[in-house]
């Protein structure tokens, strides 16, 4: 996704662009300085253009030129990559060996929280699609290793209607191979 640019005011308009797209269009990084009118700050903006990265200057024709920018600052990489903090900060060959280490980890016996974290965390464990999520608000009965019951908050008339249990019941996958 990438937000629309015209003549150095960001839109409120997402597009998705195809990898032709992407490389005719000038494209903003997602970390320049935006006013509250949605006008691009910055003085000096990077891009990236076909296989060129310019620097662009705010006082240039060129400037007219940014149809796009990043929506975020790590789009540009892979989900492992996006896991690894201060990437920017990191040699090339040490990313890629920390991207390919991910794919080869084990989860943890006991979960800790992580000392730095990049923020993507709880979106890469939404859609690895082994997280429970609650349907509804409720309250938690039972929990062990095998499952976790709700009694779900329901109402005269949803009782009346619906034919579900007002305790619902989820198995805990563990040891799984993934």
């Amino acid at each position: 996704p990438y937000r629309r640019v015209k003549d150095g005011k960001l839109l409120n308009k997402v597009e998705f662009l195809t990898a032709e797209e992407e490389d005719i269009n000038m494209i903003a990084q997602s970390n320049v300085t935006v006013s509250d009118k949605g006008e691009l700050v910055d003085e000096k903006i990077r891009c990236r253009f076909q296989d060129d990265f310019p620097v662009i200057d705010r006082n240039e024709d060129e400037f007219n030129t940014i149809n796009y920018m990043d929506v975020a600052p790590n789009q540009i990489v892979g989900v492992s990559a996006s896991l690894i903090p201060f990437l920017e900060n990191d040699d090339a060959n040490r990313a890629l060996m920390g991207s390919n280490m991910q794919r080869q980890a084990v989860p943890l016996m006991r979960t800790e929280s992580p000392i730095v974290g990049t923020g993507i965390e709880a979106k890469v464990a939404h859609d690895s699609r082994v997280l429970v999520n609650a349907e509804r608000s409720g309250v938690v009965e039972y929990v062990d290793a095998n499952e976790i019951r709700i009694r779900y908050d329901r109402t005269d008339n949803e009782r009346l209607v619906s034919f579900d249990e007002d305790v619902k019941v989820y198995k805990l996958t563990k040891f799984a191979r993934t």
